[in-house]
C-alpha cells in the first residue's frame, strides 16, 4: 500500500520502515500467492494493475486490522497481573515494587492476604499468581525471624529459656506469633522449641492479626515473633532466637507457567526487598 501511494518501491520501503530489497520480495511473494501481478513494472513509476487497484481496498482493510491488533497486543500486555501479597509488605514496599515492575512491562495489582488463602486464591484463579509461604529451605525468598521487644536485650540474641518464669501467671512473659507466620513449618517448630525450654503452652500464642500482635507486646515484656525490618517498622529491639533457626520462606506459584517464570526472572530482587529477605541486621 505504501508502494503504490508513494509512486516507487523505494519510497515506499521508506514509508514503510523497511528495506527496498525486503519490500520487493515480499510484494513478489504476495503476488506469487495471489497469482496476478500488483504493479505495471514497465515504466519508472510504480503503477497498480487494474487487479492491484481492485485489491486496494482489501489492502486498506488488512493494514486497519493490523494496527487494530497492535493496539490490542499493547493493551493485553498492560493487562494487570493479580498478585496475592502477605500483608508483611507495607504500601511503600508493593509500590516499589509496582514502579520496577512497570520498568519490566509488567504490570501488577496487589491483593493482600493469609498464607493459606493465597494457595486458595490461586487454586480458584482469583488471582494470577502469589506469593506462597514455602518451608525456608524450598523457597526463592527467605526472611529471617528473631524476637522483638520494647526493651533492648543485652545479649545478641534471646534464648528462649529466660522466658521461663515461677508460678505466677502474671510474671510469664509470651511469644506472639503473627498469622503470617501461623504456618505449620514455623508454628510448629517453634511450639517444639517452647516445650523444650520448658515454657508453658500459654506462653507462646497466635495472634488473630498483626495489629493485635504488635498490640499485646507495647507496653509488655512479651516479644513478637517477626523479621528484623518489621522491629524496625514497629520500634522495637530486634534480636535472633538462640538455639533455632526461623526463617520464613517465599516462593511464586501461579496458574501459568510464563507468569511465575516472568515473575522470577525479572523482579526478583524487587521481590525480595518487598518482603524484607535478607535482612539480618539488628533493629530498633
Amino acid at each position: 500500500m505504501s508502494v503504490s501511494e508513494a509512486g516507487s518501491f523505494t519510497a515506499g520501503a521508506a514509508a514503510a520502515r523497511i528495506p527496498q530489497p525486503v519490500a520487493s520480495r515480499r510484494i513478489a511473494a504476495l503476488e506469487r500467492h495471489l497469482g496476478e501481478r500488483l504493479f505495471d513494472r514497465s515504466t519508472r513509476r510504480a503503477r497498480l494493475t487494474p487487479f492491484g487497484r481492485d485489491m486496494l481496498a482489501s489492502a486498506h482493510r488488512l493494514v486497519r486490522l493490523a494496527d487494530a491488533m497492535e493496539d490490542d497486543a499493547g493493551r493485553a500486555k498492560r493487562r494487570p497481573l493479580l498478585l496475592a501479597v502477605p500483608d508483611t509488605c507495607t504500601t511503600r514496599d508493593l509500590a516499589e515494587l509496582d514502579a520496577e515492575a512497570r520498568g519490566h512491562e509488567v504490570f501488577l495489582e496487589f491483593r493482600v492476604a493469609g498464607p493459606a488463602e493465597r494457595a486458595e486464591l490461586v487454586r480458584k484463579q482469583e488471582v494470577a499468581a502469589a506469593l506462597a509461604a514455602v518451608p525456608a529451605e524450598e523457597g526463592a525468598w527467605t526472611v529471617p525471624l528473631g524476637l522483638a521487644g520494647e526493651t533492648e536485650p543485652e545479649d545478641r540474641v534471646i534464648h528462649l529459656e529466660t522466658l521461663r518464669a515461677g508460678r505466677s501467671a502474671a510474671a510469664r512473659r509470651r511469644v506472639w506469633i503473627q498469622p503470617e507466620d501461623d504456618v505449620p513449618h514455623l508454628r510448629d517448630r517453634l511450639f517444639r522449641a517452647r516445650d523444650a525450654a520448658g515454657l508453658r503452652p500459654a506462653q507462646v500464642v497466635v495472634a488473630g492479626t498483626l495489629t493485635a500482635a504488635a498490640a499485646s507486646v507495647f507496653g509488655s515484656a512479651d516479644l513478637l515473633l517477626c523479621s528484623a525490618g518489621q522491629a524496625r517498622e514497629l520500634g522495637l529491639a530486634w534480636r535472633p532466637a538462640g538455639g533455632i533457626r526461623l526463617a520464613r520462606g517465599f516462593e511464586v506459584v501461579a496458574g501459568l507457567g510464563d507468569d511465575a517464570r516472568k515473575l522470577r526472572a525479572r523482579l526478583r530482587p524487587a521481590i525480595a526487598r518487598c518482603l524484607g529477605a535478607g535482612e539480618t541486621e539488628v533493629a530498633r
